[in-house]
């Protein structure tokens, strides 16, 4: 299963999500530190999910980061994120 296959298992059965998106951006970082030439290694991902609502975005994205805890050991080197609760502007 390819790493973004995993994110994608994992956050959905964790947060149910109304929206996922996952995009691979490694090919930006070629040449840099924690870079492989397969990829998969730099990803910008955007959840919206109810699990969100009332939390801060750091409450949030330490739900995400502990989702993904062996990814980001071993396989993800950099992940933007955005965490949003329904009807919350994403601008």
């Amino acid at each position: 299963m390819s790493v973004a296959e995993t994110v994608r298992r994992k956050l959905s059965e964790k947060f149910a999500p109304l929206r996922l998106d996952i995009i691979d951006e490694s090919h930006r970082h070629a040449g840099h530190a924690g870079a492989s030439p397969e990829g998969e290694t730099h990803f910008a991902v955007t959840v919206i999910s109810p699990v969100f609502q009332g939390l801060s975005r750091v409450a949030r994205q330490r739900l995400v980061y502990e989702t993904l805890a062996d990814e980001l050991a071993t396989r993800i080197h950099a992940l933007s994120l955005t965490t949003l609760a329904p009807g919350e502007d994403s601008r």
